[in-house]
């Protein structure tokens, strides 16, 4: 099963819809833990739902499940942890809420995008929830938009 991951970061509204629609998206499941913020512009939580059931034909869903924690967020952010200590912490903290059976592989029975703000996956962690669930279900083939 293809599950893809996008990050909002740096991309334009018509590069970002443009990847889902080439992508044929119709579930986005937003993994950030801070979804309101006014600095996300176009993907705030009511304008991001609004604009991919206009424009795609896509359901939203805020999973805050896969989201990091405020002190975990903090402290990579402010260089008290390295990348390395901050993929540790994060995989830890999907082991502690048992995510993998929490939810089932039918999440992404559509086609299925992960989002969170970070450009690249290299230094995400909605690169790591899709790894994390590709090493407990299996079949997941992971996209990066």
């Amino acid at each position: 099963m293809r599950v893809y991951s996008i990050g909002s970061g740096g991309k334009s509204a018509r590069e970002f819809f443009g990847k889902l629609e080439e992508a044929g998206i119709k579930r986005v499941i937003d993994v950030r833990l801070h979804n309101a913020s006014q600095l996300a512009g176009f993907t705030k939580r009511e304008d991001l739902q609004f604009f991919l059931e206009r424009i795609l034909c896509a359901e939203y869903r805020h999973e805050p499940l896969f989201a990091p924690t405020r002190e975990m967020l903090r402290k990579y952010r402010t260089g008290q942890y390295s990348w390395e200590d901050y993929e540790k912490e994060f995989l830890a903290l999907l082991r502690e809420r048992a995510v993998e059976q929490r939810f089932s592989p039918d999440l992404f029975a559509l086609p299925t995008v992960l989002l969170c703000s970070e450009a690249s996956p290299t230094h995400c962690h909605r690169r790591l929830v899709l790894e994390y669930l590709q090493g407990h279900w299996g079949g997941l083939e992971i996209v990066h938009l």
